[in-house]
């Protein structure tokens, strides 16, 4: 059969990062590659229980068809802990999703027609630039610092291109694990107001700090319903849930529901009702912070190891949170040809170019430290070094 596909399936790409996944299932590999939590940090039991908790007693309800917008009480639970971080919000302005990865295929649907120009950071998160891609967007890229965006190239953007949209992980962002200042964001809200255009504020990884003060998000400085809010429960809770929620307006919700209608219906009822006892009958807070410790370890691990062994010439983040670092290499490597001796060493990361929507990167590489023991990231880093050593 050939089959007659839309125009637009010619823009969708096969994610690099999946595709070094499969390379890395080889015994004896090093993986640094994938963006995933620690297994052994997931609450196991205490889920176990949860879904034991929710269908006992004959609740069908867990079983049923639910609302497109969510299960109302997890609802309830996101808009207080929203305040704590500076968000006013009801349940009316929070919607579940699959995953935050679901929550930006559907704001893609709803605002980009083939060719609208979005507004990304370079380099970005490479799940965001599939997304944008596969709906034919034009990307307008706007570089940034360990500061966050650059305030002055994106007041240029949005000058010139008129965006339908901006995309942002200002917290700890993925890949560099950098984090837009706090004076940075209050000016990038201004900007908001000025040119009128909606951002997409992604942070996945807000509550994965190890050192430093918190930093209200982005949406906190919204005045006028501009910015809105992703999120998700993969990196606090575990990323098989496939939870995650937008928090926006009433106009722009109104329309997610329609667009979420035509996807899936709603959100997997029994998961939804799980996670909200988990969330409400055990120490959640304490969960995480025993995730701060072991992954601040472990990113300690990893750049005192690279201090030792790396050769002169590697420079790379040292970010406060999240799950990555970002090394800068000089310009005449490339690490996507560096890749297949790395993974020849049984060590494995991403090479840099995936994460920029218009070119750029090829001397660079994200490293994973949150998915590996320390001992992993010893010998790992080590096998990376001595690869490095020999072309610096």
């Amino acid at each position: 059969m050939i089959y007659s596909f839309a125009e637009r399936v010619g823009q969708i790409k096969s994610s690099v990062i999946r595709e070094i996944l499969k390379v890395t299932e080889q015994p004896g590999v090093i993986s640094f590659a994938g963006g995933l939590p620690a297994p052994e940090m997931f609450p196991l039991e205490e889920m176990k229980e949860a879904l034991g908790r929710v269908l006992d007693g004959g609740n069908a309800s867990a079983l049923q068809y639910g609302t497109t917008e969510g299960y109302l009480p997890l609802r309830e639970y996101l808009t207080a802990a929203m305040e704590k971080k500076g968000i006013a919000t009801r349940p009316a302005e929070i919607l579940i999703t699959n995953g935050s990865q679901q929550a930006l295929d559907l704001l893609a649907k709803l605002f980009i027609d083939p060719g609208d120009r979005v507004v990304v950071e370079s380099p970005s998160y490479l799940g965001a630039i599939q997304v944008f891609r596969s709906y034919q967007a034009q990307f307008v890229s706007v570089p940034t610092d360990d500061g966050g965006i650059e305030l002055a190239a994106l007041e240029k953007a949005l000058e010139e291109n008129r965006p339908k949209l901006i995309y942002i992980t200002p917290t700890f962002k993925n890949p560099t694990g950098e984090t837009m200042s706090l004076e940075r964001r209050r000016q990038v809200a201004e900007l908001l107001e000025k040119y009128q255009v909606p951002l997409i504020e992604d942070d996945p990884y807000g509550e994965l700090r190890y050192q430093g003060e918190s930093i209200p998000p982005l949406k906190a400085f919204d005045k006028g319903n501009r910015i809105i809010y992703l999120s998700t429960f993969s990196k606090t809770v575990a990323p098989g849930l496939r939870l995650g929620w937008i928090v926006t307006g009433p106009e722009l919700m109104a329309k997610l529901v329609l667009a979420k209608q035509g996807t899936d219906l709603h959100t997997g009822t029994l998961v939804q009702q799980a996670v909200h006892y988990y969330l409400t009958h055990y120490d959640v807070t304490g969960h995480i912070q025993a995730i701060r410790d072991e992954y601040g370890r472990r990113r300690n691990t990893m750049l005192e190891a690279m201090d030792r062994r790396f050769p002169r010439g590697a420079s790379w983040t040292e970010p406060e949170g999240g799950m990555f670092l970002w090394v800068t290499l000089p310009q005449q490597l490339k690490t996507d040809l560096l890749l297949k001796e790395a993974v020849a060493e049984k060590v494995a990361y991403v090479p840099g170019e995936a994460f920029f929507a218009q070119g750029g990167g090829h001397n660079c590489l994200r490293l994973n430290f949150s998915n590996s023991l320390p001992s992993q990231i010893e010998e790992g880093i080590e096998r990376l070094a001595g690869l490095l050593t020999r072309y610096l």
